[in-house]
Parts: structure tokens; C-alpha cells; sequence
């Protein structure tokens, strides 16, 4: 196999041989057919998650085909297509998990961050959080759903039933979760970086009733505003946004330091929250909702060994909806 490794934080990944991962009890070895390309992996990257091991292969937005069972599996068969997401693992003891919430694990293992991941040609996974995906649409179209589409679906839920949705960058989560927002019958405001036309063009595409610059002021108040990009210093601007007892979603892992800002933001019962991981739950849930609304991603294809030139594209914000690496 060859995998896209990481040795040190801030360093380019180089692209390695390596001996086929051999599964072990309860995993399975897949062969990766495409992965997305995900901003957590640039956080991974920049050295900016605490805990990372040394070297690791980034990537958790995984669609391949099981290739090796590991003893004692049974859920899942050779050649079945499947999805490895960013949860890879959890303890299943601790009072999170055993009260149904094991997004918030106190002994978690995340793909691409504490486990080797999916920027390779194969790679180990927990079958128990292995999704299987059927045939439905290419691997490149379903990759960013296992990731964008999850963190994203999950930070819906939590951002309410409102009808006025904000969406604070417009990348790969915001124009999966635009694409569910209109089919639930809701209005979508999405807001980017300033004179971004590209992407405002892409979400007026999809329906979004306006698009602007994340310091326009938006036509509505909104009901609910959900925060995809890394940048505190849109938690103040999103409370702006949003009326009274609205909500404000951080949906990322990491964001920059929030500046102040006055009480009068946050009062008359608005509320600020944060999306943490994700659960299986929210997977089974997702998936039928995307296959329902139809979802379409809108991606760009780059070989495996592009992974660093991909990398920076997104930081620098030229990607449009989501990259896709292919082996």
C-alpha cells in the first residue's frame, strides 16, 4: 500500500510504501476507492489538535471496499462498499457512552487524527463504525458526506426547527446542508468570505434565498445561524444576525479565538453552542435524509499524491464545495 504520511506537525505529507495493514479483532482492511478532503485535516496538518502521534496519515471522509475481515467479525463481508467517518472508535463504558452520547467519549479514537486514516491506498478500520452505503452514486460524490455531511446534519439538528437558516461559510458542509435545509422547506442565507462570487453563486444555485459577505447584514432576522467556518470573529457577527432566541451552531473542531463582545449580543435568550463529533445515530439518521433529498455534492478531483497541493488550495480558500482525493 501507499499512504500520504504526516511525521511532524506544519510538514508537508510525503507520499510512502508501506505493508498492508493486517486487521485485527473486530476491524476490517479497506481499500480505499476516494476520500474527502476535510478543514480538520488542515487543523491536523497545522499541529493544531492536541494529541496527534506521530507519524499519522490524515483523512476521515472515507468510501471504500472491505478488502480483509479481522477475527470475529460478522457485520459487514468482503467487497461490501462502505464509509469510515471521523468517530473511529469509542470505550463504550464511560458515563457518555453509556447514556447514548459517545460523541463526547472519554477514550474516543477519531480516523485521520488518533488512527491512521483514509489519504492511502488502504487502511484499518473499527467495523462496528464502519457505515455501509450500498451502491447508490460514485465514491467521490458520497466521500464528503461522511464528514461534511455528518458534522454538518448533526449541527442542523441542534440549530432547531427555525425557518430563517444561516450558514456562515459556504464550503463543503454549508452546500451539503443548504441542499437539506431547502428540502425541509426552510430559507437558506448563506454568507462567505467577502467577494467570494464563486460561492455565492453556488448557493444561490441551491436554491439559498440570499448570499452574501459574512459581514452583511441579511435581509431576515434569523431563526438559527450555524457556523462552518474556523473564524471567532464570526460568533459575534452570527448573534447579530439572529432574533431573539435564536440559536448560534459552532459546527467545526477547532475555531480561532472568539473576541469579545457585549452582553446585549447574547442576551434575550439567544444561545451559543457547539457541535462535538459525531454519533453512529447521526449516521443512520443522515444517510436516509441525504438519499431522500437527493443530496448532490458539488466536487474536485485531485490524485492522492496532490494531497499537500489540495491542502493548500483549501486553506486558501479556492476550493468550491468539497475536494476529493482519488488513489
Amino acid at each position: 500500500m501507499h499512504a500520504m504520511v504526516l511525521q511532524t506537525p506544519g510538514a508537508a505529507l510525503r507520499f510512502e510504501p508501506r505493508e498492508d495493514p493486517v486487521p485485527g479483532p473486530g476491524e476490517v482492511r479497506i481499500k480505499v476507492g476516494a476520500c474527502g478532503v476535510c478543514r480538520t485535516d488542515l487543523h491536523v496538518v497545522d499541529g493544531e489538535l492536541p494529541d496527534i502521534a506521530y507519524p499519522i496519515v490524515p483523512g476521515h471522509e472515507v468510501v471504500g471496499r472491505v478488502e480483509a475481515l479481522g477475527p470475529a467479525v460478522t457485520s459487514l463481508r468482503i467487497g461490501e462498499r462502505v464509509g469510515v467517518p471521523w468517530l473511529g472508535h469509542t470505550c463504550g463504558d464511560c458515563p457518555y457512552c453509556r447514556s447514548g452520547r459517545e460523541n463526547l467519549c472519554d477514550r474516543p479514537r477519531f480516523t485521520g487524527y488518533t488512527r491512521d486514516g483514509g489519504f492511502a491506498t488502504h487502511l484499518v478500520a473499527d467495523a462496528r463504525y464502519c457505515f455501509p452505503l450500498g451502491e447508490a452514486d460514485d465514491d467521490v460524490a458520497v466521500a464528503p458526506l461522511l464528514c461534511a455531511g455528518l458534522i454538518g446534519w448533526r449541527s442542523l439538528v441542534m440549530a432547531g426547527d427555525g425557518e430563517h437558516l444561516g450558514i456562515f461559510g459556504f464550503g463543503a458542509a454549508g452546500h451539503i446542508i443548504a441542499q437539506v435545509a431547502r428540502w425541509q422547506g426552510r430559507s437558506v442565507y448563506a454568507f462567505t468570505r467577502a467577494g467570494d462570487v464563486v460561492a455565492q453563486r453556488l448557493a444561490l444555485s441551491l436554491g439559498a434565498a440570499w448570499a452574501g459577505g459574512s459581514e452583511e447584514k441579511p435581509p431576515v432576522p434569523l431563526d438559527a445561524a450555524i457556523i462552518y467556518a474556523p473564524v471567532g470573529s464570526l460568533v459575534p457577527l452570527a448573534l447579530q444576525a439572529v432574533r431573539k432566541g435564536g440559536r448560534v451552531v459552532c459546527a467545526g473542531i477547532h475555531m480561532s479565538d472568539i473576541p469579545s463582545f457585549p452582553y446585549r449580543m447574547l442576551w434575550e435568550e439567544r444561545r451559543l453552542l457547539s457541535v462535538a463529533n459525531l454519533t453512529r445515530g447521526d449516521g443512520t439518521e443522515f444517510f436516509k435524509v441525504a438519499a431522500q433529498a437527493c443530496i448532490k455534492t458539488h466536487t474536485s478531483v485531485f490524485p492522492l499524491q496532490e494531497a499537500n497541493e489540495v491542502l493548500s488550495k483549501l486553506r486558501t480558500g479556492q476550493i468550491t464545495g468539497a475536494a476529493v482525493l482519488q488513489p
